[in-house]
This record gives C-alpha cells, structure tokens and sequence, in this order.
C-alpha cells in the first residue's frame, strides 16, 4: 500500500485541477473523504471542484465545507465543429434555432462547402484528474458518470475505496478491503502526503472530517467492520482535535419527528420469513409523503432491525426513490453470509455484511416479489434441508416491540435502584433546559437534577409535561418511553429539544 500511496502523492503533485467524486448516495465516510481531501489539495494551492449527484443530508450538513459540493457538472470539453476554409472563404455564419436542434448555417464567398470539409472534435477538459472516493463502481456516481463516460477515459483516474466489490477502474487503485471505511485509508495518505511536500496538512477539521467517515460506516464501532485499526486509527484523530463528540450529536443523537413517525410506520409493517431467517420491509412513495420524512432518514432503521430481530441472519429494506429507482439495503448477521453477494444478484454490491443496490422500476411490489424470492432462494440453498419441508411464513406481524426499540434508541438506562439519600448539604448541579423556539408558560419543561430523576416515574412527570402537551403528562402508569412515543406519532412539538440526562441532548426537529 505504501507504493501506491506514493505513486497517488506524485500524480497529486503534477496535476493542478483535480475533480473530487463521491459516491452517490453520499453518506458519512464518501462526504468525509471527499471534503478532507478537498481541504488538504487547497492548502496545497490545487484547483479543486467537488461534485455530486445527490444532496447533502441534514444530518451531515454540520460537516466542514459541505457547502463546496456542486450538484451541477460541466466538464469543460466543448464540442468544437472545423470547417476547411483551404479552398472557400466564409460570407457569413448564423444559427436557426429548432425544437431540439440548433441549425448552423455557413454561407460562402464562392460556390458551397462541402460535408468532407467539416470536421468534429472536444476542447481540452478542466480538469487533469479525477479522483473518485468510495465508490465502488462507476454507476454509483449516477448521472455524472452516465453522461460523461468518455471523461473518465480521457483524464487519468484514481479509485480510492474499501469495497470488497470495488471494480478496480482507476489507472491507480487504492482499495484496502479490510479497512472500515475510506477515510481509514486517507489518515496515512494525507501524513505521507504532509512528509512529502513540507506544508502541514492535518488540522481539526480534516481530523473530524476523517472521524466523521470512520464512526458512520462502524455504526459507532458497533459494527461487524470495526476493527483494532478502526480504533486506532480514530484515537489518532482525535489527538490531531477531531470533534467526536460533535459528530455523534449531529449523527445519531438528533431526530426529526418525521423520522419517528417513519421509523414507526416500518417497524409496525416488518414482514418476517422465520423459516429462512429473513426479515424485510418496504418503503414506498407513500409513506414518505403522509409522515413528511425525507429519503436519508432511512438508513438508521436497517441496523435497529439487526440487532432487534432475534434469528434474523438477513435483513432486507427497499424503498421508492425520487430518482425513479428502488433502493435495496442489505444486511447480514451471519458472517457466512456475503451481504455483496446477494445486492450483486440485482445489480449492486458492497461489503460481506452490508450491500446495496438499486432498480430501475417504479413498481416496489413487482420488485419486492422478485427480490424477496431470490433471496429465499438463495437462503433455501444454503440452509439444511429439513428446512424446505414446511411452508414458509410471510407477511406475518413482526414480534419486534416497537416501544422497547424507541426505548432503546433515545432513552438513555436510567439507574432503576432507589437512590439513597444524602445528607451532604451541598446542592446538586442543575441543568438548565434548552428551547429553540420561545418558552411557553405552559409547557415549559422542569429543571431537574440527576439524582431526582432517578427516584422513579413521579419526579419526572412534571418535566415530561412539556414534551408532549397538557396530554402527554407521565405518571407512574407512563413512562417516559410513553410520553415521547405519543409525542412522535402526535407530531406534537411544543418543546423540540430536552435532556434526559447531563450529557446527553435529545433533538427532536421538525
């Protein structure tokens, strides 16, 4: 790896206008690598353009410099019509405009020219590389890649990723497999790249930048994919001043109440195949519309599902996308299982644990059909045979407990042991509420200490009152679980920001 990190810092160092492509969908790690590489090639007083064919989500947009992205190209290579004027001069030239079509009209001194005279060809690009960053095919760079193919012929390209399934189309690839993420990769390339040229490089915003795609593809070093070198690697960056902490506030930390209302929707309509140790669920169009969320506020509920599913050994989302495709995300909990193997079925690819891919079709259940019978299919292959001797279940009632799942994902463990008292006369630390929008008398939210939250469901009744109106008032019959359940189905947002706990801060936004 060495060698070819050395071989990218010399094509860095002799090119002057370096096009940056992620991956679309972006998420943290293609947004993080792109925007840190953006940073590192402007110190180094490079012409640098990032583009992509899909926004930034909200979740994402707290990130350094996302506002460079571009979500228009033009690769700058005109095309260029020579007319031979060896044996003619030109009297005039002038243009007719049609429906779809320009007429170029060229009259000469003399006589006429002919076809043989007239000659095609493309202007010099903008750009002397291209650099493509997790990105395992080209297809994922959508519409870019789709209308400029010759581009990626003529101008020398650098493929940087850490798919298993990476095509290898760079004329440099720099595809480690057993990295977490891209930006895994990036920590070495950006200090050899600071070695070799002299000027400092690393700063707190490429360092949090590098972190921010390391902690979103490990899901917070939960995954499957976190390794030693995820670990390390990420203790690195926060010695250079990576703001951790920031990355898992805005990541996981902040939820719209759309999202909620969304989530709640899926996890009440999972289809389960028990038989073939397969869980799967669909988003469509409409769904989308009647709680208001957003298609990047999905990508969260595939991974509540693999750790909430007991026996699921594949977990299946597919759901409609604007663009006129359905998007499948695979996951899978046995390692023996290549989640890339199965997105390769229709088209896509990834990792052994998480894959994607997408369809061009707007009927979500003529492809649910067809993809959930492959994956049986593919599951019956390779379970043992008793298991094709009962009828498979589907479309049955998930058993996921929608309420423990909330529970789990915004509630921190509150110490369920009486607290004792104390006679230590000093008073406790009080923490002050915050509001985004101005306090109402009425549902204004209770300041409270830790240790009185902690002495059972009455102590914080009066502090609940505010999250969900004159209605949502917790007793010892409600929880606090309950209270921000009807909050989210309700869409009730009188306070959008509380504290459950000193420091933690729940964000519910609309």
């Amino acid at each position: 790896m060495e060698k070819i990190r050395q071989q990218i810092i010399e094509v860095i160092q002799r090119s002057n206008n370096i096009l940056l492509m992620p991956s679309a969908p972006v998420d943290g790690d293609s947004l993080g690598s792109s925007l840190a590489l953006y940073l590192a090639f402007k110190k180094l007083n490079k012409n640098v353009t990032v583009v992509c064919a899909e926004p930034v989500p909200d979740s994402f947009q707290f990130l350094p410099t996302t506002n460079v992205i571009n979500h228009e190209f033009a690769p700058g290579n005109d095309f260029i019509v020579t007319l031979d004027c060896e044996k003619n001069r030109i009297d005039t030239i002038r243009t007719k405009i049609e429906p779809n079509k320009v007429n170029i009209i060229i009259t000469a001194k003399k006589g006429q020219f002919s076809a043989e005279e007239v000659s095609f060809s493309h202007g010099p690009s903008k750009y002397d590389l291209i650099i493509t960053v997790d990105t395992a095919d080209l297809l994922q760079l959508g519409r870019f890649y789709e209308d400029n193919t010759e581009l990626f012929t003529q101008i020398p390209v650098i493929n940087i990723d850490h798919h298993a399934s990476n095509g290898q189309f760079g004329k440099i690839n720099y595809v480690d497999i057993m990295a977490s993420a891209t930006t895994e990769i990036l920590v070495p390339l950006i200090e050899e790249m600071e070695d070799k040229t002299g000027v400092k490089l690393m700063d707190e915003d490429i360092a949090t930048l590098l972190l921010a795609g390391i902690i979103t593809d490990t899901g917070s070093f939960q995954n499957a994919n976190t390794t030693p070198r995820s670990f390390a690697a990420a203790a690195h960056l926060v010695k250079y001043g990576a703001r951790q902490q920031e990355i898992i506030q805005h990541v996981f930390k902040t939820k719209r109440l759309s999202m909620l209302r969304l989530w709640g929707r899926i996890l009440s309509n999972i289809k389960v195949d028990n038989k073939n140790h397969f869980v799967w669920a669909t988003i469509s169009r409409k769904d989308f519309q009647e709680t208001g969320a957003r298609e990047d506020e999905t990508g969260g509920i595939i991974d509540e599902l693999m750790t909430n599913a007991p026996g699921t050994e594949v977990v299946l989302i597919l759901k409609h996308r604007s663009d006129g495709y359905i998007g499948g995300s695979v996951r899978t909990l046995n390692p023996s299982i290549d989640a890339s193997m199965i997105a390769e079925m229709f088209g896509g690819g990834g990792h052994v644990r998480a894959a994607g891919f997408k369809i061009k079709s707007d009927d979500l259940a003529g492809i649910e059909q067809m993809v959930i019978e492959k994956i049986r299919a593919y599951q019956q292959a390779r379970l043992p045979k008793d298991h094709d001797e009962q009828t498979m279940e589907t479309s049955v009632q998930t058993p996921i407990d929608a309420k423990a799942m909330i529970e789990k994902m915004f509630i921190p463990k509150l110490d369920a042991k009486p607290v004792e008292k104390t006679t230590d006369p000093k008073p406790e630390k009080t923490v002050t509420e915050k509001h985004t929008a101005k306090p109402n008398p009425k549902t204004e939210v209770q300041k409270s200490t830790p240790s009185a939250r902690r002495e059972g469901e009455a102590k914080r009744s009066e502090g609940a009152t505010g999250l969900g109106g004159p209605d949502a008032t917790a007793t010892n019959d409600a929880s606090f679980t309950d209270v921000i359940m009807r909050k989210a189905v309700s869409g009730d947002a009188n306070a959008d920001i509380f504290k459950l706990d000193d420091s933690v801060t729940y964000k519910f936004e609309d």
